[in-house]
């Protein structure tokens, strides 16, 4: 009897012991706020792409301008993510793994990005490489063009995406510590060894993840491209810079269904996205035990 009491004394008091109406009500919430945020808009984008026909709707992929906005965008991204990529390992690796002078200061420098607007950061690159700048007219003289430029989009995408992959990677190598690459150099493997024998198998699935949200933002980004791009139809307008001009000329059907495309992409992320989760925290637990 005593031992009764004092189980339910104990449920009584625990702080997760919540009724099931407080549950169904929090539960019932969080889906209607998903709902309002999340589900509404993507249905709105959709619904709109596919108004006016199947056919209209592809037909909008079929214009030049849209063809060449889905080309710069792929493009800008296959040059900005590997980058980030090489970026996110090397600075990862010497901040988990080294104690040096500086350490916290590149961290510092790796999380600007998330402080600074990308209006913000594009404009940096206006004062850079602009006519009344030095660097401007000094490439232009040797035919280099930064700004309106293929050049211009992919730095200002590398800026505000290049946060994404070291921020993946960091804490991961942090917890996992030096053991495995000490024991690996002690058997004697070089660097080069270490690193691709014992480190990157170890981080793969938070480099998959790290890299899966660098490209969703390398695609969807708009601020900063907007203001180095300058927007010239067919040559410099990504999707989502696509999208906008489009919807200014009232031409609703084909930038939702652009929009619809960079939604879709945005779901399929989230699916991997998802997917890498499941898998990379059994890893992690597994590492743990």
């Amino acid at each position: 009897m005593a031992t009764k009491l004092r189980a339910r004394r104990h449920r009584r008091v625990s702080p997760t012991s919540e009724s099931r109406l407080a549950q169904w009500t929090l539960i019932g919430l969080s889906l209607l706020f998903m709902g309002v945020i999340l589900v509404l808009p993507l249905y709105a984008v959709f619904h709109e792409a596919l108004a006016k026909g199947i056919g209209t709707f592809f037909a909008a992929f079929a214009e030049p301008d849209a063809q060449a906005a889905i080309r710069l965008t792929l493009l800008v991204a296959a040059i900005a993510v590997p980058l980030n990529v090489i970026f996110g390992l090397a600075a990862s690796w010497a901040i988990a793994k080294f104690e040096f002078k500086g350490k916290a200061f590149l961290i510092t420098l790796i999380d600007l990005p998330f402080s600074v607007s990308p209006v913000i950061s594009g404009l940096v690159y206006v004062l850079l490489f602009g006519a009344g700048s030095f660097l401007g007219p000094f490439l232009k003289s040797y035919g280099i063009e930064v700004l309106f430029a293929l050049p211009g989009i992919v730095l200002a995408t590398i800026f505000v995406t290049f946060p994404f992959v070291a921020r993946e990677l960091i804490p991961l190598m942090q917890d996992q510590g030096t053991g495995d690459e000490e024991a690996a150099l002690s058997l004697g493997a070089n660097g080069w060894q270490t690193f691709f024998r014992v480190t990157l198998p170890n981080i793969k699935w938070g480099l998959l993840y790290g890299v899966l949200l660098c490209n969703a933002r390398a695609m969807g980004e708009f601020g900063a491209v907007a203001v180095v791009s300058g927007k010239i139809r067919g040559q410099t307008t990504t999707m989502p810079l696509q999208v906008e001009m489009l919807y200014n000329e009232y031409n609703a059907t084909a930038a939702f269904a652009l929009a619809s495309l960079l939604a879709l992409l945005a779901l399929v992320t989230l699916v991997l996205k998802s997917a890498l989760e499941w898998r990379f925290g059994d890893e992690v637990a597994a590492a743990e035990r």
